[in-house]
C-alpha cells in the first residue's frame, strides 16, 4: 500500500468518524458503500458501543457477515446485543464453527443456548464438537470443515470432491488424506492440480504433520508457524481427524499470546480488546491488582532503607547512588526476564535447560557488570572519593549479575509449575531486585568504608 492510499483511507476514516458525530446517517452509510472491510474494522474499533451499533447496522448484509466474522469476540458480543433477535439468528449461523464458539464464550449461557438451538442439526454438530474441548486447547480453535481425500482415490475423483465441498470448507490449499477416518498423509491443491487425473492419492501425498486437539492452542499455532504450512490436521487420541488449523488461526492465537504476555510482563491483564473500545473502568480493572501487589513489595524496600538507616546517616553521599543502583538492577533483570520468556515461547529453550540459561545468565551479568562497575567507579571516584567509586563499581558489578541470574530463571520456574513466565517476569523481579540490590549495597558500604 503507497502514501497516497494511506492518506485517502486516513481521511475517509476521518470524515465517516465526523459524519457519525453528526449524526449524519445518509453520508455515514454513503462513506462506508466506499470503503474496504479492514478500514471499517478500523473504524469500528474506535468507537464506542452506541456508535459501533449503529454503523453496523448500516452495513449491506454480505459485508456485515465480513466484518463480523473479522471481530474481536468480546465486540461481536456487543454488537449482537444491539441487533434484533432474528438478526442475531442470522448473523450467528454465517460464521465458523470455531468463531462461534469463541463469541459463543462471552455470552450469556442463556443467550448461547437460545442461538445454538437456532442452527441447522449439523452446523450444531460441527459447533458441539469444538466447544466439548477445553478452553485454551487447539481442540478449541480448530475448523471441523475440511475436506478430506483417500488414499485409493483418483486425482479427478479428489478435485471433484474439492469442487463439491468448496463453499464449505475453511480451506482447500492443503488436503489431509484420510483411511477409515485416521489420519495417513496430506495433499497440497498444487500437486493435485500438477498430476495426472488417474494418479492415486496415496502415491502423491506427503507424511503429515500434526498436532493432538487436547494441545495448548499457543503450542500448536507456533508448530503450525515454524512449519509455514498453510494447514495443520488436528487429530484425537486415536489419530483421527477431528478437524483443521488454518495459518490465519495461527496467527490470531499467537498474537493474542504475545499481547497476553506484553500486557503481563508490563505488570498488567491484557484487555482483549481494541484500546479506544475499552471501557475505562475495565482499563483500570486490568491494572489495579498489579499495582496492589507491586505496592506491598513496594514495602520490602522500605524496610531495607530503615535497617540500614544509621549506615546513610554515617555516609549520607550514599543516598545519592540508590536510584541508580536499583534502576540499573531492575533494568538488567527485565532484559533477561524478557529474552528467556521469548525464547520459552518460540521453544528455543525449555524448563529442563535451567542450568545451561543460569550459567549463560551469570556470564552475562558478569561482564555487564564488569563494564557498568567500571565506569560507576570511574566517575564517582572522581566526583566523591575512591572508596566511595570502590563501593559504586562493586555494587553494580554484583546487582548486575544477580539480576540477570533470577531474571532468567523466574520466567523458567514459571513454565515449570504450569504458570505463564510473563507474569514471573518484570514486575516481581523489579520489586527482587531492588530489595537485595539495597542489602548488598549497604553491606558493601559497611565493607569497604567500615561503617
Amino acid at each position: 500500500m503507497n502514501n497516497e492510499t494511506l492518506i485517502e483511507n486516513e481521511a475517509r476514516a476521518e470524515a465517516l468518524e465526523q459524519a457519525i458525530a453528526d449524526q449524519d446517517l445518509v453520508a455515514t452509510a454513503d462513506l462506508l458503500t466506499g470503503m474496504g472491510t479492514t478500514e471499517i474494522i478500523e473504524v469500528l474499533e474506535r468507537l464506542n458501543t452506541r456508535e459501533r451499533a449503529v454503523v453496523y447496522r448500516l452495513l449491506a448484509k454480505d459485508r456485515a457477515i465480513e466484518v463480523f466474522e473479522r471481530l474481536d469476540s468480546t465486540l461481536q458480543s456487543e454488537i449482537l446485543s444491539g441487533l434484533q433477535d432474528e438478526d442475531v439468528a442470522a448473523v450467528f449461523a454465517e460464521l465458523n464453527p470455531d468463531d462461534r464458539v469463541a463469541l459463543l464464550d462471552e455470552l450469556p449461557a442463556s443467550v448461547a443456548r437460545r442461538l445454538m438451538l437456532g442452527l441447522s442439526p449439523t452446523q450444531r454438530i460441527l459447533t458441539a464438537t469444538v466447544l466439548g474441548y477445553p478452553q485454551g486447547s487447539i481442540g478449541r480453535s480448530m475448523s471441523p470443515e475440511f475436506v478430506t481425500a483417500h488414499p485409493a482415490g483418483t486425482v479427478a475423483e479428489t478435485l471433484v470432491k474439492v469442487r463439491e465441498q468448496l463453499d464449505d470448507a475453511e480451506t482447500i490449499y492443503t488436503l489431509p488424506v484420510t483411511d477409515a477416518g485416521r489420519l495417513v498423509g496430506v495433499i497440497s491443491l498444487r500437486d493435485l492440480l500438477r498430476a495426472e487425473p488417474d494418479e492415486r492419492i496415496g502415491e502423491l501425498m506427503s507424511v503429515p504433520e500434526s498436532m493432538g486437539a487436547e494441545v495448548d492452542a499457543e503450542a500448536a499455532a507456533r508448530h503450525c508457524a515454524d512449519l509455514k504450512i498453510l494447514a495443520l490436521p488436528i487429530v484425537d487420541r486415536e489419530d483421527r481427524l477431528v478437524g483443521i488449523l488454518t495459518v490465519d488461526d495461527a496467527l490470531r492465537i499467537l498474537e493474542s499470546a504475545e499481547s497476553e504476555d506484553a500486557a503481563r510482563t508490563g505488570g498488567s491483564e491484557p484487555l482483549r480488546r481494541p484500546y479506544l473500545a475499552t471501557p475505562v473502568a475495565s482499563i483500570v480493572r486490568s491494572r489495579v491488582v498489579w499495582l496492589l501487589v507491586l505496592a506491598l513489595g513496594a514495602t520490602l524496600t522500605v524496610q531495607v532503607l530503615d535497617l540500614f538507616e544509621a549506615t546513610l546517616e554515617q555516609q549520607v553521599v550514599l543516598t545519592l547512588f540508590i536510584p541508580l543502583l536499583i534502576g540499573t538492577g531492575g533494568n538488567t533483570g527485565n532484559q533477561a526476564a524478557t529474552t528467556i520468556t521469548r525464547a520459552l515461547a518460540l521453544g528455543d529453550v525449555r524448563p529442563r535447560d535451567v542450568l545451561q540459561v543460569l550459567a549463560r545468565e551469570v556470564r552475562v551479568g558478569v561482564t555487564l557488570g564488569l563494564l557498568l562497575g567500571s565506569l560507576g567507579f570511574v566517575i564517582a571516584s572522581a566526583v566523591y572519593a575512591v572508596p566511595i567509586g570502590a563501593v559504586v563499581g562493586l555494587t553494580l558489578l554484583g546487582v548486575c549479575t544477580m539480576a540477570a541470574t533470577v531474571g532468567g530463571v523466574m520466567p523458567m520456574l514459571g513454565k515449570a509449575i504450569k504458570a505463564d513466565p510473563a507474569v514471573f517476569s518484570n514486575p516481581f523481579i523489579t520489586t527482587f531486585v531492588d530489595a537485595a540490590g539495597l542489602i548488598l549495597y549497604f553491606l558493601i558500604a559497611k565493607l569497604v568504608l567500615g561503617i
